[in-house]
């Protein structure tokens, strides 16, 4: 019994590394590819990535963490998106084409999946850092909203959304209103507000290794791929920096072993 018990959980935790590297291959494939074939992969990624997130919260945390993943990214994710199409706040008058599948008032669906997909690794990540709390609540936000100086860029060029006025805009990334990232970063620090709130994660555990891989992972494969691959070497430098104040401080923890004394939180099998 305690063996058959075992091995479901063993078969269980390895769902989260499958998933992960089918999405890893995924986006190998996406600048390999273009038109159609490549708005199937941009589809195709987000729904991975959005299994892969949600299933985490799952079977590491229960279902209320889970729940509160789809509430605060998911739902919220669609509603501010439904509002910024129809009224142009907080993130600019903007229109999507008909490339990234059915659309619920004016909002491609996948769009809240995209934020639900990186919202979790983003969460847990910032749990790494010794800091308070509410300052964790800021550093996942921060990183969730810089991350958008990568997909807002691409997907721009790709032509799968537009500004209708899209100025002022960063230097070397035209096409898209600077209040665009500024509206992201204070949706995102209420998506982790609710998030801290009602999924009580609060404590790194081991088995959080595959998003810590996915975040680490979409950070640099970004950084790859706007400066080789996609031409976009200006997003690449914007979103390395930035996203990377967010990153690099968690990739530093986990690689530079804590001071013997420190006052470390205890990490829960």
């Amino acid at each position: 019994m305690l063996q058959s018990v075992l091995g479901r959980r063993a078969g269980r935790s390895d769902w989260p590394w499958a998933l992960l590297g089918v999405l890893v291959l995924a986006q190998i494939c996406y600048p390999l590819t273009s038109g159609g074939t490549r708005a199937a992969f941009t589809v195709a990624t987000v729904v991975i990535g959005y299994l892969l997130s949600v299933t985490h919260a799952l079977l590491s945390r229960g279902p209320r963490a889970a729940l509160a993943l789809v509430g605060a990214a998911t739902l919220g994710g669609f509603a501010v998106e439904a509002i910024g199409v129809a009224t142009g706040f907080p993130f600019g008058t903007y229109v999507y084409s008909g490339q990234l599948g059915p659309k619920l008032l004016g909002v491609p669906l996948i769009i809240p999946l995209a934020w639900t997909w990186m919202a979790w690794p983003a969460w847990l990540a910032a749990q790494r850092l010794p800091i308070a709390r509410w300052a964790r609540v800021g550093v996942a936000a921060f990183g969730l909203a810089a991350w958008d100086l990568f997909l807002d860029p691409q997907m721009v060029a790709e032509g799968y959304w537009r500004w209708l006025s899209p100025t002022p805009a960063l230097p070397g990334v035209p096409g898209i209103p600077v209040g665009n990232y500024l509206g992201w970063l204070g949706f995102a620090v209420v998506l982790m507000t609710a998030l801290s709130h009602f999924s009580r994660v609060h404590e790194p555990r081991p088995g959080d290794a595959p998003m810590l891989g996915l975040w680490f992972w979409t950070y640099a494969s970004s950084v790859l791929a706007h400066a080789v691959f996609l031409s976009l070497p200006a997003s690449a430098a914007w979103g390395g920096v930035l996203m990377g104040a967010a990153v690099l401080p968690v990739a530093i923890r986990l690689l530079i072993p804590a001071r013997p004394g420190a006052d470390l939180r205890r990490v829960r099998p």
